[in-house]
């Protein structure tokens, strides 16, 4: 009598895993402020893809991506740009990006650096995916935002630097020397706002002219030349952009916040393999892996 039962011999390979859906929030880096009455710098590029929530520029969000089982996924997280230093010149932000053979590679762009140095001039903001702010003095212009992830940098004006863009708004839209605010998202489960323009160096009455989205505020002197507010650096891993320089004290501008890299996937589908150590939580039936720093996750 014969039993119905079939044998798997050894080495037989598991089942193929079935493609999942993934969304993702990437954010690059933010722009740093150049030296003296500088500008605000740009926040990073802002790309997203979760739950029809705005993506940068005022753009429709993105589609989700299709993942497999066993390809690795790299995760790249940029670094925020440099404020102005001994060369009196400050630095976009680097890219931050999710790439795989299957997939067409997710880049955000670095936030352009602010314009404002006295001893080799470089008035204007640069492009970047949020621009940045222009110099005050010779009233520089600002940079570029990119399409679908950011808005321009102001330009300056008389002594007060521009504000630098951010992923929600133009600089100087909230007032003069502002910076851009950035965008609210949930994909972590809580609604954080990020990628906010740095303010400007501002020469008059000084308030916090940061922005929300971690852009940090710009210089103000206007009392004797004693800075009665100091330029701040952007928010680690928002993407928020650097507070523009003072006219003295130094005059050097604030350096860019890192960006971050967001992953959500089907709890049922999450594989458990990654490296870089995100941070990883659940939310409903998703996983979350949240990436402060470069790393991999495995279908």
């Amino acid at each position: 009598m014969a039993f119905g039962y079939q044998v798997l011999g050894f080495g037989s390979a598991p089942p193929a895993k079935e493609p999942y859906t993934a969304d993702f929030l990437v954010i690059a880096g933010g722009g740093g402020a150049g030296y003296s009455r500088s500008g605000g710098g740009g926040a990073g590029g802002y790309r997203n893809s979760y739950s029809s929530e705005t993506s940068g520029r005022g753009s429709s969000s993105e589609s989700s991506l299709t993942l497999n089982g066993n390809i690795v996924y790299t995760i790249t997280v940029g670094g925020g740009g440099g404020g102005s230093s001994g060369d009196f010149t400050a630095d976009s932000g680097s890219d931050s990006s999710i790439a795989g053979s299957d997939i067409t590679n997710v880049v955000s762009t670095g936030g352009g650096y602010s314009g404002g140095s006295n001893q080799d001039p470089v008035d204007d903001g640069a492009d970047g995916g949020s621009g940045g702010g222009g110099r005050g003095t010779n009233s520089g212009s600002g940079g570029s935002g990119t399409a679908n992830q950011g808005y321009d940098g102001a330009s300056g004006a008389s002594t007060n630097g521009g504000g630098g863009g951010g992923a929600g708004e133009a600089g100087n839209t909230d007032g003069t020397s502002y910076g851009g605010d950035g965008l609210a998202s949930s994909i972590t489960g809580s609604s954080v706002t990020r990628a906010g323009g740095g303010g400007g160096y501002q020469h008059g009455a000084g308030t916090d002219n940061g922005s929300t989205g971690g852009g940090g505020q710009g210089a103000n002197d206007w009392q004797s030349y004693n800075p009665n507010i100091s330029q701040e650096s952007g928010t680690a891993n928002t993407g928020g952009g650097g507070g523009g320089g003072s006219k003295s004290g130094g005059g050097f501008g604030a350096s860019g916040g890192s960006g971050v890299v967001i992953l959500r996937v089907p709890t049922a589908s999450y594989s458990g393999t990654t490296t870089g150590s995100p941070t990883v939580s659940t939310n409903g039936a998703d996983t979350i892996m949240v990436f402060t720093g470069s790393g991999s996750y495995t279908g």
